[in-house]
């Protein structure tokens, strides 16, 4: 009798279930939830990833390990939603002590890409007005550069410049290169092979399928995501510890 007690209250082990990359359409389908239904704002949203993006960066490259006496970082923007996450991004890595330096090509004349620029320019945060061709003096005038030109819904097969131009000076460069959820450049629905090839990638909401086999660290920030959109698209996000707002996957 004690036998079958023992075995009937033994626990099942639980299935974890995978974690799920998502399409352009998966994208597409929970920004439009979240801004449509849950009364999220744009610039709410901008703002959660920015500021994700800036405290992925104190963990894999914190101050004290930087190689260059000072804490430079080079942030380049494209003209739509990663280029303004890109703008909240350096200006939370002023508040945290290191020296960013944008690089925005081509300025959105929406008003809340508008709002982050100057946000920055108030925080004498200094913008480049043009990317050198000499590898040699983005290796050597900062730590790292962070990649916030093209995101999920850019079309990878019809890269215009400047920013086709500014991925060719990439591939040289030999400092790293951190992409914000898509590395400029790739499909978001499959790896590049002969693409960019960033040392980090910060995952916002959800990875992209495009990062189902990428190499380097790959984090994943923005703990925000209300549970019933958890649910519904399925996402299994892994548990974050305590009141982290970012992991390494």
């Amino acid at each position: 009798m004690d036998k079958m007690n023992h075995s009937s209250a033994e626990a099942e082990p639980e299935t974890i279930e995978p974690l799920r990359y998502l399409s352009k359409g998966d994208v597409a389908a929970i920004e439009t939830e979240l801004l449509r239904d849950y009364r999220f704002g744009q610039q709410q949203l901008i703002e959660l990833w920015g500021q994700a993006c800036a405290l992925v960066i104190t963990k894999a490259y914190p101050l004290s390990a930087l190689s260059k006496k000072q804490p430079t970082v080079l942030v380049i923007c494209g003209p739509d939603q990663n280029g303004s996450i890109g703008l909240v991004c350096a200006r939370h890595l002023r508040i945290f002590d290191y020296e960013p330096t944008i690089y925005h090509p081509k300025r959105s004349s929406h008003s809340l890409h508008q709002d982050f620029t100057i946000q920055c320019e108030k925080m004498d945060i200094p913008f480049l007005s043009y990317l050198p061709t000499e590898v040699q003096l983005i290796n050597d005038a900062y730590n790292i550069v962070i990649d916030a030109m093209l995101g999920p819904e850019a079309d990878s097969s019809n890269i215009k410049e400047p920013y086709s131009g500014i991925l060719v000076t990439l591939k040289q460069i030999k400092i790293p290169i951190v992409s914000v959820d898509v590395p400029s450049g790739w499909d978001a629905e499959e790896p590049s092979q002969d693409g960019i090839n960033p040392e980090v990638l910060i995952s916002l909401m959800a990875p992209k399928k495009c990062a189902l086999n990428f190499s380097g660290k790959h984090f994943l920030a923005g703990r925000f995501l209300p549970y019933d959109i958890q649910k519904k698209y399925e996402l299994n996000l892994p548990d974050y510890a305590g009141t982290d707002c970012l992991l390494e996957l």
